[in-house]
């Protein structure tokens, strides 16, 4: 959710009142719950205009749309079957409707990193590893984070060597984790996991862990650990960017998290995030930096990721592109 949008949905939901906003946040993501709750509890006056602006803009958009199909999991089944059989169609339905009855790991996904990591720290790492690539990116290095070394590296290996999961690798999780998966023999392998998938949890990790993490996956294969770095985004990786780009994603980022995050950057890429900017903006922002003192490196380096987040985020929806070539792309 774009910032505005979650203003706008915190002062639908209380307009709402507590049981009918109760059943909204009952079909909410778990990072959508915390986004909306956090906004929720830091509003406080909002004037009547605020308000019917943001009821209008619900009733605008709920008019132009149309549910089509009551039940699109079961129609989806239904189509594929009759273009293309029984057999044809049980190869792609589990594809396209994946996660739908993974309800166990769903329920990870409300639990805290060190919560999970207690709960898998006795599991195999190949288990740890299955499981892990079903939760976020940012969830799973914030696990990972509370493993010893060798099984950080060890689940992280399986995760850049993991080609899809097969349903009896995580039957063995059923009774630890609530029954994981509902009707286990059911489940087919799911395209999970892989090079991207590494990239983008060892991304989410501190610079120390990183290293660790890539030094122990090249002993294993120097030429897997290139394909995940070559998929690695990183903070400096901003001068790929063009300068459109660039505005887009400053759009998005606070002046103060840009400051925390500039400070451990190089000149250049100072230089082309101040070349982006209005000149007023710019010179805010050189004063800020040199009036800053010294920043404690995790703070650097949390405020860096968020800001991966949202060129990851712009990438994903098509509005910015990422790298110079198909060769170069970290998307």
């Amino acid at each position: 959710m774009e910032e505005q949008g979650i203003h706008d949905a915190a002062i639908f939901l209380m307009s709402l009142g507590e049981e009918e906003a109760a059943e909204v946040f009952k079909h909410l993501s778990p990072k959508e719950v915390q986004k909306l709750g956090e906004t929720i509890a830091k509003t406080r006056a909002v004037s009547h205009d605020r308000v019917d602006q943001v009821m209008q803009k619900f009733t605008s958009a709920a008019a132009s749309q149309s549910l089509l199909v009551s039940d699109t999991d079961n129609y989806v089944r239904a189509v594929l079957k009759r273009a293309l059989g029984d057999d044809k169609a049980a190869l792609l339905i589990d594809r396209i409707l994946q996660g739908g009855d993974v309800s166990g790991i769903e329920s990870l996904k409300w639990m805290d990193p060190l919560s999970i990591a207690e709960l898998l720290r006795n599991e195999h790492p190949q288990i740890v590893a299955a499981i892990l690539v079903h939760l976020e990116a940012d969830q799973t290095a914030a696990v990972l984070k509370n493993f010893t070394e060798r099984t950080r590296n060890e689940v992280m290996l399986r995760v850049a060597t993991l080609e899809g999961i097969q349903p009896t690798a995580l039957k063995d999780l059923n009774e630890v984790l609530f029954k994981v998966l509902a009707g286990g023999d059911k489940i087919r392998k799911t395209s999970m996991g892989g090079v991207k998938t590494a990239a983008e949890i060892i991304n989410m990790m501190g610079t120390q862990i990183e290293s660790s993490v890539i030094e122990s996956i090249r002993e294993f294969d120097a030429e897997l650990a290139q394909k995940i770095m070559d998929k690695m985004f990183v903070f400096e990786d901003l001068l790929k960017l063009d300068p459109k780009s660039v505005q887009m994603v400053l759009k998005e980022v606070s002046s103060d998290s840009l400051v925390v995050a500039l400070k451990g950057s190089t000149n250049e890429l100072r230089d082309l995030v101040l070349s982006n900017m209005s000149t007023r903006a710019a010179e805010a922002l050189r004063e800020d930096l040199e009036s800053r003192g010294p920043i404690r490196l995790s703070e650097v380096e949390n405020q860096q990721k968020e800001i991966l987040k949202i060129v990851r985020r712009l990438s994903d929806e098509g509005q910015i592109v990422i790298g110079g070539g198909e060769d170069e792309s970290f998307v």
